[in-house]
This record gives structure tokens, C-alpha cells and sequence, in this order.
């Protein structure tokens, strides 16, 4: 179901309960934030990395966690000094400095789904990886930055600017470890111990039980579950995949899609009933110019946040891709379609600013309810119309013709004829593995990105795959058959 009919739908149940309940309520269930990031979130982020095309997604590694990551640090930014600005002049007055670093990360996660919908992966894979990756790493980004602004004292801030930073580090690496850990645990176990020959039941849950279990341990250790579980869901999806039956391979692909499914289309349900939610929009104090304003402030400062980061860093991430062939560079039209589908808010925003400015889904303040409701518009608004307005954008920035059927940047790109040296050898001589880290240096300063891709592709086809399993003819063949083109092989 795509979000913007979901909503629709939403917002139609929300009228016929109002009607049946005389104007008193417009909702079945009240939103509880327990139940969101325990039952609702984590499925949705775990498919987003099961399903991800990882090789796709780790050859623009670094271009996506420079706009996954970096990004919501600039969003966040541009946002919270916006709506401290502009929001007193528009007489919406009350809000403390954490609540508006708040708003900054409740802004700043995108839902990129209409755009996926409408991008083919055989057509602009480099585009297509780059929009799907941003915004599965730009969620659990959002989600850990707001953990670390809950935490934040500003009355003690006095200098701590690089211990916040130091924090938000912590929680990013060992929540990312932690699903690393998890999920090749996962794959060892489904090696080790064969349990497709009993029962491909045993491997689908012991693969939803283990996901689910990094996820809580993550939670328990005050760590970020989202960032944990997605990880887990990339190295199950990238070793513990092969290790299962055929039968468990197809079910699990459908099974957790469907569950993701499930619940990301439960929250936008929630969300069209709980915009006609009366009590909140009584409560809201300010005058209709100023609510209009208000909207208008999130919405543009929302479009200068996107572009305040993505044109600056596709600039840099081509810098990095210079020695690269053309279709590993981001165009301008390429970046135009990578701003645009950052635009839309979706259900992590929601979550988020019902936890920041309600108790289980229920506010008595006046500025706390214009604050949800301030949300719940924007995310209608950006899903409704800059959804609906993609598709005609990208067909008339990428016209059929123009988005031919190539394997982008996997087949080719001019490369130093001998890449494919071995790592250092302790068989070989001082002098000869100086050589090699010369010209190993050397070639990760012309292309860092290539290079890093190709070490860690040849490292995980030698040590990872004999031991926690998945398919390495491939990369070994193509390693073989061709001694002087390290395109061939990435």
C-alpha cells in the first residue's frame, strides 16, 4: 500500500469514527510509544536492511554514510536554528532550547518509499542505492541523535560540544558492532549446526529471534536498537541467507517484507485518524495565519535543510569517485532526484515527536499539542503532495531513454593495471612489501572508495565466507580471469 493511500485511508476512518462518536474522538487506539519502537520500528528497519542489494549498497558506502550520517547533522542544524528564528516572530513561543534541537532531528528523517517506488534498480542502480541507502542509515541516524538530544543539559553544556560528539560516536559504533556480532553469530549457528536438515521452521525463526533479541540487547545496554537491528539484518541477509534451504530463503524474503509492511501501513493509518483528532486542534492556541505560517516555516526550512547538505557532498563524494567512469558520478539531475526524495516525513518522524511532546499519545500543554500537530501536517502535506509530484519529476529529469539498462559503475572504470596484488606477505621480502604498500597507498589515495571495496570484497571472499558462509566463486573467478581490472571484480 503506498503511504499517501494509507493515510487517505486514515483520515476516512478518522471521519466516520467522528461522525459515529458526535465530534468526541476520531481514533480506535491512542499511540504508545513502547509499542512503536518495540513491535512497529524494529521490523521495519530490519527488512530495509535484509532486503538491501549489498553490493550496490557497500560500493557507495562512503556516499552514503556521508549523507546518511553527515546529512542529519547539517538537516539538524538548519532546522533547529530556523524554527528558533522564525517561530518566536510567528508568536509560537514556549519552546526550550533541547525541544528545539528536537524538532531539528524529528525534521531531519526522510521516507524515501514514494521515491523508491517509482526508481528501477536495472536503470539507475547508482541512484537507486544511493536514495534507498540514505534513507535506512538517515533513519537510524535520527533516531540516535534524538537519544543523544534527550540527554542533553544546555544549562551544563559549558564546553561538553565534543563530549555530546564523542557520545553520539560511542552509541553509533558499538550499536553497530553489536548487530555485526549478532548477525554473524546468526549465520555460524545456521552453518555449524545444519538446521535445514530438520526444519526450515527452525531457520526462519532462529533468524526473527535472534534479529529480535540483538535488538532488545541493544535497548538493554542503552545502545540504539534501530541501528543494531538493521546491521543484523545486512550481515544475516549477506551470509546467514545462504546457509538456509531454498524454501527458507523465499519465505524469509516474503515474510519480513510482509511484517515491515504490516507496520509501517498501521502508522500511517494512525496518522490520517490522529489528524482529525479534535482535542489537539482545540488545545492549539495560536491564530490560523500563524499555524499556517508555522507549517510554511517546517516545510522550507525542511527543502534548504536537504539542500544545505546534498549538493555540497555529492560535489565531495565525486571528488572521491574522480578516477572513477561516468556513471559512478553524481549528476546534477541525479542530485536534484536525491534532494527530492528526501523531502517526505513519514513514520519516524511521527514516533518521534510523540514521544518528545506527548505521554502515550496524549498532551494536556498548548505548545506541546500545536508541536504534534505541527508534525502531523507536514508529514500529510509531504506525502501527499511531494509524493504525488515525484514521478513526474524524475520522468521529466530522467526521460525512459536516458536511463538505460546498465550495470552502472560495476562494469567499468579505468583502474592501475595491478590492483589485484596480494595483501603483505610474510613469504616475500621487506623491500618487496614496501613496494606493495606504496602502490597499495597510492592507489587508495586516487581512488579511496574502489579500492577500500575492492580489499574488504577480496578479505570477505578469503576469511569471512569459508567460515560463516555464502557463495565466493564468483569474485574468485573473476579475480582470476582478469589480472589487470579491478572493475571487473566489484
Amino acid at each position: 500500500m503506498h503511504p499517501s493511500f494509507a493515510i487517505i485511508v486514515g483520515c476516512i476512518a478518522g471521519m466516520i469514527l467522528l461522525f459515529i462518536t458526535k465530534g468526541k474522538s476520531s481514533r480506535i487506539l491512542t499511540f504508545d510509544e513502547e509499542v512503536f519502537f518495540i513491535y512497529l520500528l524494529p521490523p521495519i528497519i530490519f527488512n530495509a536492511g535484509f532486503q538491501v542489494k549489498k553490493k550496490q549498497f557497500f560500493h557507495n558506502f562512503l556516499t552514503i554514510m556521508l549523507f546518511g550520517v553527515i546529512g542529519v547533522f547539517v538537516s539538524t542544524a538548519v532546522i533547529t536554528c530556523g524554527s528558533r528564528f522564525l517561530f518566536p516572530k510567528l508568536n509560537f513561543l514556549g519552546l526550550s532550547g533541547q525541544e528545539y534541537l528536537a524538532i531539528g532531528t524529528i525534521f531531519s528523517s526522510t521516507d524515501t518509499v514514494c521515491t523508491l517506488q517509482v526508481l528501477h534498480q536495472d536503470e539507475t542502480p547508482l541512484l537507486y542505492s544511493l536514495v534507498f541507502g540514505e534513507g535506512v542509515v538517515n533513519d537510524a541516524t535520527s533516531v540516535v541523535l534524538f537519544n543523544a538530544v534527550q540527554k542533553i543539559d544546555l544549562s551544563r553544556l559549558d564546553g561538553r560540544v565534543f563530549q555530546v560528539l564523542g557520545d553520539f560516536l560511542y552509541l553509533f559504533s558499538t550499536s553497530t558492532a553489536l548487530g555485526v556480532v549478532a548477525g554473524l553469530l546468526t549465520a555460524y549457528l545456521l552453518k555449524a549446526l545444519s538446521f535445514g536438515r530438520h526444519s526450515s521452521i527452525r531457520e526462519i525463526a532462529l533468524m526473527m529471534l535472534m534479529a529480535y533479541l540483538s535488538y532488545m540487547l541493544s535497548e538493554l545496554f542503552d545502545l540504539s536498537g534501530i541501528l543494531t537491528v538493521f546491521f543484523c539484518g545486512v550481515l544475516m541477509s549477506h551470509y546467514a541467507w545462504h546457509n538456509v534451504t531454498e524454501i527458507s530463503r523465499v519465505t524469509t524474503r516474503h515474510l519480513f517484507a510482509a511484517i515491515s509492511f504490516i507496520a509501517e501501513t498501521f502508522i500511517f493509518l494512525y496518522v490520517g485518524m490522529d489528524a482529525l483528532d479534535i482535542e489537539k486542534w482545540r488545545m492549539t492556541k495560536l491564530s490560523l495565519g500563524s499555524l499556517i505560517g508555522i507549517y510554511s516555516s517546517l516545510i522550507l526550512l525542511i527543502l534548504l535543510g536537504r539542500a544545505a547538505f546534498v549538493f555540497p557532498l555529492s560535489s565531495l563524494s565525486n571528488y572521491m569517485n574522480r578516477r572513477a567512469d561516468r556513471t559512478s558520478k553524481i549528476t546534477f539531475k541525479h542530485q536534484i532526484v536525491i534532494w527530492w526524495a528526501g523531502l517526505m516525513r513519514g513514520a519516524v518522524s511521527i514516533a518521534l515527536a510523540f514521544k518528545q511532546f506527548t505521554f502515550s499519545g496524549v498532551t494536556s500543554d498548548p505548545v506541546n499539542a500545536t508541536m504534534v500537530t505541527n508534525t502531523i501536517i507536514v508529514v500529510l502535506f509531504s506525502t501527499l503532495v511531494f509524493g504525488f509530484l515525484t514521478k513526474p519529476l524524475i520522468r521529466y529529469l530522467l526521460p525512459h531513454h536516458a536511463t538505460r539498462k546498465n550495470n552502472g559503475h560495476e562494469e567499468s572504470g579505468p583502474h592501475p593495471e595491478d590492483m589485484n596484488l596480494p595483501f603483505l606477505s610474510l613469504e616475500e621480502s621487506t623491500e618487496t612489501n614496501l613496494s606493495r604498500a606504496k602502490e597499495s597507498l597510492s592507489m587508495f589515495i586516487e581512488s579511496p572508495v574502489y579500492t577500500m571495496h575492492y580489499y574488504w570484497r577480496s578479505f570477505d571472499d578469503s576469511y569471512m565466507r569459508p567460515i560463516f558462509g555464502g557463495p565466493r566463486a564468483n569474485f574468485h573467478n573473476a579475480n582470476t580471469a582478469n589480472h589487470g581490472h579491478l572493475s571487473n571484480v566489484v
